[in-house]
Protein backbone atom coordinates (compact mmCIF):
# COMPACT_ATOMS: atom_id res chain seq x y z
CA UNK A 1 0.00 0.00 0.00
CA UNK A 2 2.71 2.57 0.84
CA UNK A 3 4.41 1.86 -2.50
CA UNK A 4 1.07 2.30 -4.29
CA UNK A 5 0.51 5.62 -2.52
CA UNK A 6 4.06 6.69 -3.33
CA UNK A 7 3.69 5.78 -7.01
CA UNK A 8 0.48 7.79 -7.38
CA UNK A 9 1.05 10.67 -4.94
CA UNK A 10 4.81 10.93 -4.34
CA UNK A 11 7.44 9.73 -1.92
CA UNK A 12 6.39 12.00 0.94
CA UNK A 13 2.78 10.82 0.72
CA UNK A 14 3.94 7.18 0.78
CA UNK A 15 6.05 7.85 3.86
CA UNK A 16 3.24 9.70 5.60
CA UNK A 17 0.89 6.82 4.85
CA UNK A 18 3.14 4.14 6.34
CA UNK A 19 3.98 6.30 9.37
CA UNK A 20 0.23 6.94 9.83
CA UNK A 21 -0.64 3.24 10.05
CA UNK A 22 1.66 2.84 13.07
CA UNK A 23 -1.31 3.79 15.22
CA UNK A 24 -2.82 0.42 14.26
CA UNK A 25 0.12 -1.60 15.60
CA UNK A 26 -0.69 -3.30 18.89
CA UNK A 27 2.61 -5.11 19.50
CA UNK A 28 0.58 -7.65 21.47
CA UNK A 29 2.59 -10.64 20.24
CA UNK A 30 5.33 -11.29 17.68
CA UNK A 31 4.37 -11.26 14.00
CA UNK A 32 5.84 -14.72 13.58
CA UNK A 33 4.41 -17.27 15.99
CA UNK A 34 6.19 -20.43 17.09
CA UNK A 35 6.53 -22.89 14.21
CA UNK A 36 4.97 -26.35 14.46
CA UNK A 37 2.62 -25.09 17.16
CA UNK A 38 -1.06 -24.42 16.51
CA UNK A 39 -0.67 -20.76 17.35
CA UNK A 40 -0.80 -17.97 14.81
CA UNK A 41 1.26 -14.81 14.76
CA UNK A 42 -0.08 -11.32 15.29
CA UNK A 43 -2.51 -9.37 13.14
CA UNK A 44 0.18 -6.68 13.23
CA UNK A 45 1.67 -8.45 10.22
CA UNK A 46 0.22 -5.80 7.91
CA UNK A 47 0.87 -2.43 9.61
CA UNK A 48 4.02 -3.55 11.47
CA UNK A 49 5.23 -5.52 8.45
CA UNK A 50 4.81 -2.43 6.26
CA UNK A 51 6.72 -0.32 8.78
CA UNK A 52 9.45 -2.95 9.08
CA UNK A 53 9.91 -2.93 5.31
CA UNK A 54 9.81 0.87 5.21
CA UNK A 55 12.50 0.94 7.91
CA UNK A 56 14.57 -1.60 5.97
CA UNK A 57 14.28 0.64 2.92
CA UNK A 58 15.79 3.47 5.00
CA UNK A 59 18.63 1.17 6.13
CA UNK A 60 19.38 0.24 2.50
CA UNK A 61 19.43 4.00 1.83
CA UNK A 62 19.35 3.59 -1.96
CA UNK A 63 15.93 3.53 -3.63
CA UNK A 64 17.22 2.05 -6.89
CA UNK A 65 18.85 -0.78 -4.97
CA UNK A 66 15.68 -1.23 -2.90
CA UNK A 67 13.48 -1.47 -5.99
CA UNK A 68 15.98 -3.94 -7.45
CA UNK A 69 15.72 -6.08 -4.32
CA UNK A 70 11.90 -6.08 -4.49
CA UNK A 71 11.93 -6.93 -8.20
CA UNK A 72 14.53 -9.62 -7.54
CA UNK A 73 12.31 -11.23 -4.92
CA UNK A 74 9.52 -11.46 -7.50
CA UNK A 75 11.85 -12.75 -10.20
CA UNK A 76 13.85 -15.24 -8.14
CA UNK A 77 10.92 -16.70 -6.21
CA UNK A 78 8.33 -16.56 -9.00
CA UNK A 79 5.59 -19.19 -8.49
CA UNK A 80 7.34 -20.74 -5.50
CA UNK A 81 6.38 -21.43 -1.95
CA UNK A 82 9.14 -19.92 0.17
CA UNK A 83 10.16 -19.92 3.80
CA UNK A 84 10.75 -16.95 6.04
CA UNK A 85 14.39 -17.98 6.19
CA UNK A 86 14.73 -17.81 2.39
CA UNK A 87 13.32 -14.29 2.27
CA UNK A 88 15.40 -13.08 5.23
CA UNK A 89 18.57 -14.54 3.69
CA UNK A 90 17.75 -12.99 0.31
CA UNK A 91 17.23 -9.56 1.86
CA UNK A 92 20.46 -9.85 3.87
CA UNK A 93 22.45 -10.95 0.85
CA UNK A 94 21.12 -8.29 -1.50
CA UNK A 95 21.19 -5.44 1.00
CA UNK A 96 24.79 -6.26 1.90
CA UNK A 97 23.95 -6.39 5.63
CA UNK A 98 23.48 -9.15 8.16
CA UNK A 99 19.82 -8.57 9.02
CA UNK A 100 19.33 -11.48 11.44
CA UNK A 101 18.91 -9.25 14.50
CA UNK A 102 16.78 -6.81 12.49
CA UNK A 103 14.30 -9.57 11.67
CA UNK A 104 14.48 -10.99 15.19
CA UNK A 105 13.56 -7.54 16.51
CA UNK A 106 10.69 -6.75 14.18
CA UNK A 107 9.27 -10.23 13.49
CA UNK A 108 9.96 -12.27 16.61
CA UNK A 109 9.75 -9.64 19.36
CA UNK A 110 7.08 -7.15 20.37
CA UNK A 111 9.30 -4.35 21.61
CA UNK A 112 10.00 -1.24 19.56
CA UNK A 113 13.74 -0.47 19.67
CA UNK A 114 14.54 2.69 21.58
CA UNK A 115 17.52 4.95 20.90
CA UNK A 116 18.95 6.08 24.22
CA UNK A 117 21.51 8.87 24.24
CA UNK A 118 23.21 11.50 26.31
CA UNK A 119 25.45 14.44 25.48
CA UNK A 120 28.23 15.18 27.94
CA UNK A 121 31.80 16.47 27.78
CA UNK A 122 31.66 17.16 24.03
CA UNK A 123 30.55 13.65 23.13
CA UNK A 124 27.33 11.88 22.27
CA UNK A 125 26.92 8.40 23.75
CA UNK A 126 24.12 6.24 22.38
CA UNK A 127 22.77 2.69 22.13
CA UNK A 128 19.70 0.65 21.32
CA UNK A 129 17.60 -0.30 24.33
CA UNK A 130 14.33 -2.22 24.46
CA UNK A 131 15.86 -4.46 21.81
CA UNK A 132 16.98 -8.02 21.21
CA UNK A 133 20.57 -8.75 22.21
CA UNK A 134 22.94 -7.70 19.45
CA UNK A 135 20.45 -5.43 17.63
CA UNK A 136 22.62 -3.24 15.41
CA UNK A 137 20.51 -1.23 13.00
CA UNK A 138 21.93 2.04 11.65
CA UNK A 139 19.65 5.04 12.04
CA UNK A 140 19.49 8.47 10.46
CA UNK A 141 19.27 11.27 13.00
CA UNK A 142 19.56 15.03 12.90
CA UNK A 143 21.98 16.72 15.29
CA UNK A 144 20.87 20.34 15.54
CA UNK A 145 19.22 19.85 12.15
CA UNK A 146 22.25 18.30 10.43
CA UNK A 147 21.72 14.81 8.97
CA UNK A 148 23.96 12.23 10.65
CA UNK A 149 24.00 8.44 10.47
CA UNK A 150 24.63 6.57 13.71
CA UNK A 151 25.48 2.86 13.97
CA UNK A 152 24.06 1.99 17.40
CA UNK A 153 24.21 -1.47 18.93
CA UNK A 154 22.92 -2.68 22.28
CA UNK A 155 26.28 -1.55 23.75
CA UNK A 156 27.10 2.11 24.34
CA UNK A 157 28.97 3.84 21.50
CA UNK A 158 30.17 7.42 21.26
CA UNK A 159 30.55 10.25 18.81
CA UNK A 160 33.10 12.89 19.80
CA UNK A 161 33.17 16.62 19.13
CA UNK A 162 29.50 17.20 19.86
CA UNK A 163 28.44 20.51 21.38
CA UNK A 164 26.75 20.60 24.77
CA UNK A 165 23.01 21.03 24.39
CA UNK A 166 22.91 19.30 21.00
CA UNK A 167 19.37 18.39 19.98
CA UNK A 168 18.96 14.92 18.46
CA UNK A 169 15.94 14.08 16.32
CA UNK A 170 15.37 10.64 14.80
CA UNK A 171 14.24 10.46 11.18
CA UNK A 172 10.53 9.51 11.48
CA UNK A 173 10.85 7.00 8.63
CA UNK A 174 12.50 4.59 11.08
CA UNK A 175 10.08 2.55 13.18
CA UNK A 176 11.83 3.17 16.50
CA UNK A 177 11.30 5.08 19.72
CA UNK A 178 13.61 7.48 21.44
CA UNK A 179 15.38 10.64 20.81
CA UNK A 180 14.83 11.53 24.46
CA UNK A 181 17.99 12.75 26.11
CA UNK A 182 19.02 10.81 29.21
CA UNK A 183 20.22 12.85 32.14
CA UNK A 184 23.91 12.57 32.89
Amino acid sequence: EPLFVEYHYGKQAGSEYVIGIRQNIRNDRPIIGHYNVNKSGSGDMYPKGANMLHTLRQVVNDDEKWRGILRGLNRDFYHQTVTTEQIENYLSQHSGRDLKRFFDQYLRDTRIPELEYRVEKKKLTYRWANAVEGFNMPVKVYLNGVETWLEPTTNWKELKKVKAGTKLTIDPNFYVQGGEKLES
